[in-house]
């Protein structure tokens, strides 16, 4: 079987990207939590006065949370695909995951705070 190139595979990435974003909607409640919130914090950052730079810096870091919340979420769907037994490692690739997530969440207060006072 032949792979897609170019525009069509550019075309089917974008598809299954699609795809993923609104399983996260429909199946994370934390992935919909954080992606309000970045809405809503996005939306503000432009009402503050602020330079450039330091909006980008504080919506990349809100950014910043959802990549590592869907990779967490990905990570325990492979998890629980593989066996719903208890096994340390499993919880372990678990706790992983959640920790990356609160690391991302105290990057963007840091950030936040830091650049509003």
């Amino acid at each position: 079987m032949e792979k897609n190139t170019g525009i069509k595979r550019l075309l089917y990435a974008s598809i299954y990207s699609w795809q993923g974003f609104r399983a996260a909607l429909t199946n994370e409640a934390a992935f919909r939590q954080e992606f309000i919130v970045v809405i809503l914090l996005g939306s503000l950052s432009f009402f503050l006065d602020i330079s450039i730079y330091e909006r980008l810096a504080m919506i990349i870091s809100l950014v910043l949370i959802l990549i590592i919340e869907i990779l967490n979420s990905a990570i325990e769907c492979i998890v629980d695909r593989v066996g719903t037994e208890h096994h340390d490692l499993s919880g372990r690739a678990k706790d992983y995951g959640s920790f990356a997530v609160f690391l991302s969440l105290f990057i963007a207060i840091t950030i936040w705070i830091t650049i509003l006072l």
